[in-house]
């Protein structure tokens, strides 16, 4: 029995010492294994504890950034983090050094997953991606290049409860926001525009009510369940929206615009996954191991430390559990592996990041392209290309692009190849008068970040001089006297550039030498007087250009091109449809942007005849209540693979977000044939998401008299040609006709010498006058050349045109081409070039065309030979004004920062801004009087030009205050400051102001002189001579002055007529006396026509001096029926009367105002000519009151 216990006592000490030998290595591993766990968790509480005081200081920072900087670009946050902790330190507040938003708020693991699911990995996008996870509104991203819909759309795919994606006009928006509200879901509405619908407030405001465990929110007469699940977001493609306050405080907006860092940095991993995928991949291997075992660290972590809290009892109830042991033991060796691969990795990946960065060039060009390819869009709404499409070709050319074994080589062959590539394929989508603009800012982009720009040259090019300028008198016989102040003021603007340092005193002691630039046919091409040969390089140039010989700035900046890129920089590819055709795929739609007078029809449907698609091809023209067919059309052809046309889409504004849909709809479903073609004019409503994903094509009509004849008898055949009873006058009147809306054609390329307004004549309009012209000439035994006139010139081509002075020119044009005369083989219109052909075959029409000149001399139009110069002045000046139009609104290179010559702009032109008219005190001294009507045009134009003077006031001292931040700085108040900086007419005075073209410096003194001459006025009495340039409202004084000479001589006002009395003979300093009757006015200007002083009447202008000046005139009124007719003297020359329209600033296009006179157009003015009125009317000889400087 004793030996039984003794052997039971035995093998229960056996047990417990191996119960105990259990429990100790237990306790050995517990140990081991938390000691290291003890080591980093003293690390980590001794730095919780350190940094416990720094938690306020840091959270500030951490909130005023989500608070605040989502609408800003990184620029501005770096310096608000800055600013903030400069305050904290200035109020003693303790904060880690250097916190950030991104190092206080940013966890790393969810950063990681963040750019898995598509958040670029630049610092502003991981900031915005802090912002949308920790902002307590709802967030609203600004975001052109649609990265954030595709970051929230891609995280939104894993959820359990789905994403619901709307747009703002869907119909259906609120009853999926209910739903989304109750089950938890997200929802990204997209596309908003700058008014958000009033029914989101409840949601955007979160007024949420709580009734015990449960949450409601009223919305509409609805109560519902809320579910904190549900997350809001907004998405925007606007580029740069102006939201109200009352929206901005409802949302978070974010800035979502790519910055050229964060798209460098995807172009980089894009290339290096291009040359070199093993590299890329390894890096992203890298990257998301390390982050895998960084999160499960943290997990094991987190079970280990909620395992010891969950334990009971005491350490006796910790060594029981097994799984705690064993986790801390696995937590041991993973954390060695861990730690031993990430110092690993960190080696691998900067052996990694040293071999990517021999790519960071191509990276950067690609980036720098895109920029400057986005800027297009502000030019014509058309131009818009998403990142996506951006990132296709970049492919494409790194494939495509010239192969090298040599990386410096192979980097070079990419750079240029992508370069030209994109050059290719944005010009195709361009118009004509885009182009070089595109090539000149693809240029200059280029070499800027190079930094071989001269960024004070670029910016005076595009600017020109600013500030005062004291005007000395001119010392060139060869600069008229109205373009000497524009010259002077160039010239003295470069002096103050390095490069140009002692030109203006070299030009006003030696201005002889720089002659042979004013003289030279090709200036461009000539050496410059020493020492500015040597001293200016190609781009300096292009300035002294501009001074001297402005219409030949465009040639002078496509040789600057050809010398810094090559010549294929300035030769637009020609339109291939073919190849437009193989860059599409079934879900890229193929845009044609049309432009007046294109037909892109005829070509596409040659084109799918080559491509066997004629039988598959369904078209429809868009307009109103055409939606519902169109897109059955679409899917009709998308089902069975065929082409669908939709023509004129910007005829269906109302239906562009149905074609947007559709467009997301037939993703990935079509055949490999399928097609969907659009043509549409340039609209704003046309869906931005469409245009940046399809390949958009420009189609022109022909440009040239040669080449838009050579089309019209292109598509004539013989039969058309004889199908007549009277063939030949038929073929001549039918050639007078095809020359005739030729030239009305291209006298638009002319300007406003060539029309007053642009028209849009098709040949539509061509070819209903052929069919009219054949009725007739079948109908009439005597060909009726009056009616094909009317019909021509006042119906088919006259009812397009609205200028009355449009009127008279086109019936005068036509009336020289159908006439008896023009039947005449060999007839000139206008000049030998250009006659009668003998009549023949449409074979023997084209052989004639082809013969005629590319380029057709001004005198063609019946145009003078300065007209070309006006031409090509104004597209230097279009240009140079587009360019400045899409310029960064930031400072660029050295010198004084954009606010600090905002500011002093500001100053200057609020120092010569006289002070306000005393109204009520004038009025006294020149009250409404019945004899005297010019008291009250002086108090009238006195009132008008006090309106004028007191919003300058009033802005400039709000700009300058706003630069300061002492008060907001509105749209208004930042339009102001850009016009400011551009030396532009803030829109704010236009508005109250008088009519100008002027830039900003011309237009301060134009001011001045104008409040100098009223002053005068007040100050001295009524002008003997009024200069007439200095009214407001010029009708006003005419109508003074007649009610003058109607009240002093009792005759009716209606009655009255006009005597033009050119006073050659008189300058208006030297008029001593008033006139008795009517007025003495100066101050008025010819284009097109001169004053000849010896002849005393209008004559054709000299050669380079586009604007004359029109001697001193008397302006008398008369009563015609008391006039007696003179006999005339038949050896007497015939003395012709034109009526010469004299308009208020040279753009001659006007509207109609309230006050039932146009806004531009005065009156006409009677000159004698020994020319017939049809010389001057065709030459477009016209009277201004100002000029563009």
């Amino acid at each position: 029995m004793q030996r039984q216990e003794n052997c039971k006592g035995f093998s229960m000490i056996k047990r417990n010492n191996k119960k105990i030998y259990r429990r100790r290595l237990k306790t050995q591993k517990l140990t081991e294994g938390l000691s290291d766990e003890k080591e980093r968790w003293a690390k980590d509480i001794e730095s919780l504890t350190n940094s416990g005081g720094l938690i306020p200081g840091n959270s500030i920072i951490a909130a005023g950034m989500v608070a605040y900087s989502g609408p800003f670009i990184s620029q501005y946050r770096i310096r608000m983090e800055q600013d903030w902790r400069a305050k904290l330190k200035e109020y003693n507040i303790p904060f880690s050094d250097l916190i950030t938003m991104r190092k206080f708020l940013g966890d790393e693991v969810k950063i990681q997953s963040w750019n898995i699911c598509g958040l670029p990995k630049d610092d502003t996008s991981i900031e915005n991606g802090i912002i949308i996870d920790k902002s307590r509104r709802w967030t609203l991203m600004i975001d052109p290049q649609s990265q954030a819909n595709k970051y929230i759309k891609t995280m939104g795919k894993d959820l359990p409860e789905g994403l619901d994606v709307l747009k703002q006009s869907d119909q259906n928006l609120m009853r999926t926001l209910e739903l989304a509200i109750q089950f938890g879901k997200w929802v990204l509405v997209e596309n908003v525009g700058l008014s958000l619908d009033p029914s989101l407030e409840p949601i955007l405001l979160q007024q949420i009510s709580k009734t015990g465990t449960s949450a409601t929110i009223q919305i509409g007469d609805k109560n519902l369940q809320y579910n904190f699940s549900f997350r809001f977001f907004m998405t925007t493609t606007l580029p740069n929206p102006h939201y109200s306050p009352e929206t901005s405080v409802k949302v978070t907006i974010i800035n979502f615009a790519i910055t050229p860092l964060g798209l460098e940095e995807q172009m980089l991993a894009q290339i290096v996954a291009l040359e070199n995928p093993n590299l890329e991949n390894k890096k992203t291997e890298i990257v998301r191991k390390n982050a895998q075992d960084k999160k499960e660290l943290v997990n094991i972590e987190d079970s280990i430390l909620r395992s010891l809290s969950e334990t009971k009892g005491d350490i006796s109830e910790i060594l029981m559990d097994e799984t705690l042991i064993n986790k801390l033991q696995n937590s041991k060796k993973f954390a060695a592996e861990i730690n031993q691969r990430v110092k690993d990795s960190k080696i691998t990946e900067a052996q990694i990041d040293e071999a990517r960065e021999s790519y960071r060039s191509v990276a950067f060009r690609a980036s720098l392209l895109f920029f400057c390819i986005i800027d297009l869009s502000t030019i014509d709404p058309m131009y818009q290309y998403s990142l996506q499409w951006f990132i296709n070709l970049f492919t494409l050319g790194v494939q495509n692009a010239p192969a090298s074994q040599v990386l410096e080589e192979r980097l070079v062959h990419l750079n240029n190849f992508f370069t030209y590539m994109l050059y290719e394929n944005v010009c195709r989508s361009l118009f004509e008068k885009h182009k070089l603009l595109f090539s000149f800012m693809l240029t200059y982009k280029i070499l800027s970040a190079a930094h071989k720009m001269n960024e004070g040259e670029w910016r005076y090019l595009l600017q020109g001089a600013t500030g005062d300028v004291q005007l000395p008198p001119n010392p060139t016989e060869w600069i008229s006297e109205n373009t000497w102040p524009e010259t002077y003021r160039n010239i003295y603007g470069m002096s103050e550039l390095i490069n140009f340092d002692g030109i203006l005193s070299d030009f006003m002691s030696n201005s002889d030498k720089f002659k042979t630039i004013f003289d030279a046919p090709n200036p461009q091409d000539i050496e410059f007087p020493e020492p500015w040969n040597e001293k200016l390089d190609s781009f300096s140039r292009i300035l002294l250009l501009k001074a001297i010989r402005s219409d030949k700035v465009i040639p002078a900046i496509q040789k600057w091109i050809i010398e810094k890129m090559d010549e294929k920089f300035i030769i637009p590819p020609t339109f291939d449809l073919s190849k437009c055709y193989k860059d599409s795929t079934p879900n890229t739609p193929l845009i044609f942007v049309l432009s007046p007078g294109s037909d892109p029809i005829a070509d596409l449907m040659k084109f799918a005849e080559e491509m066997s698609m004629t039988k598959r091809i369904d078209s429809i023209s868009l307009g109103q209540g055409q939606g519902p067919k169109a897109e059955k059309l679409v899917k009709d052809a998308l089902g069975r693979g065929g082409w669908a046309l939709l023509m004129n889409c910007h005829l269906a504004t109302s239906w562009m977000n149905d074609l947007e849909k559709l467009n997301e709809e037939m993703q990935d479903q079509g055949t490999k044939d399928f097609r969907l073609w659009l043509t549409s004019m340039p609209s704003k409503s046309f869906p931005t998401i469409v245009l940046q994903n399809g390949v958009k094509m420009t189609l022109e009509p022909p440009k040239g008299l040669r080449n838009n004849m050579l089309r019209t008898y292109t598509q004539l055949d013989d039969k058309t040609l004889s199908d007549c009873k009277k063939p030949e006058e038929f073929k001549k009147l039918l050639f007078g006709f095809s020359l005739f809306h030729a030239i009305i054609q291209e006298r638009r390329k002319f300007g406003a010498i060539g029309w007053n307004i642009p028209y849009e004549f098709t040949n539509e309009d061509l070819t209903v006058c052929r069919r009219q012209l054949k009725s007739l000439l079948d109908d009439y035994v005597l060909i009726p050349f009056k009616v094909i006139n009317y019909l021509g010139a006042e119906i088919n081509y006259g009812g397009r045109v609205t200028d009355d002075k449009d009127v008279r020119l086109i019936k005068t044009i036509l009336k020289l081409y159908i006439s008896q005369e023009a039947l005449k083989e060999g007839y000139q219109f206008l000049v030998p070039t250009y006659y009668q052909p003998n009549v023949g075959e449409r074979l023997n029409y084209i052989e004639y065309i082809e013969k005629l000149p590319l380029n057709p001399e001004p005198e063609a139009f019946g145009l003078h030979s300065n007209a070309e110069i006006t031409n090509a002045q104004n597209e230097t000046r279009i240009l140079l004004e587009t360019l400045q139009s899409i310029q960064p609104r930031t400072q660029q290179g050295a010198g004084k920062c954009r606010e600090d010559v905002i500011e002093e702009l500001a100053n200057f032109v609020e120092s010569k801004t006289p002070d306000l008219f005393d109204i009520d005190e004038i009025s006294n001294r020149y009250p409404t009087d019945y004899q005297e009507s010019m008291n009250t045009v002086l108090v009238q134009e006195l009132i008008r030009y006090n309106r004028l003077l007191a919003i300058m006031k009033t802005t400039l001292s709000n700009v300058k205050k706003a630069l300061k931040g002492l008060i907001v700085m509105s749209e208004e108040m930042e339009k102001l400051s850009n016009s400011l900086y551009d030396n532009q007419v803030p829109q704010l005075w236009a508005e109250k102001g008088f009519l100008s073209l002027k830039p900003l410096a011309s237009w301060t003194q134009d001011l001045l002189d104008r409040i100098a001459f009223l002053k005068h006025w007040v100050d001295k009495g009524t002008p003997k001579v009024f200069w007439i340039s200095g009214f407001f409202f010029p009708q006003a004084f005419i109508t003074g002055m007649v009610q003058n000479y109607a009240r002093k001589h009792v005759i009716a006002i209606d009655k009255l007529q006009y005597e033009y009395i050119v006073l050659d003979t008189l300058t208006h300093t030297g008029v001593t006396e008033k006139p008795e009757d009517g007025v003495y006015i100066y101050g008025i200007f010819l284009e097109g026509t001169k004053w000849d002083f010896k002849r005393h009447l209008i004559a054709q202008p000299k050669v380079k001096e586009l604007y004359s000046d029109l001697p001193l005139m008397h302006l008398l009124p008369y009563d015609p029926s008391q006039v007696e007719v003179q006999p005339k003297d038949p050896k007497e020359k015939k003395i012709y009367k034109y009526q010469c329209p004299l308009y208020k600033v040279v753009s001659r296009a006007g509207t109609l105002s309230t006050t039932g006179h146009s806004t531009n157009f005065v009156m006409p003015l009677e000159l004698p000519s020994r020319d017939d009125e049809d010389v001057w009317i065709r030459a477009g000889a016209a009277a201004f009151l100002s000029l563009r400087y």
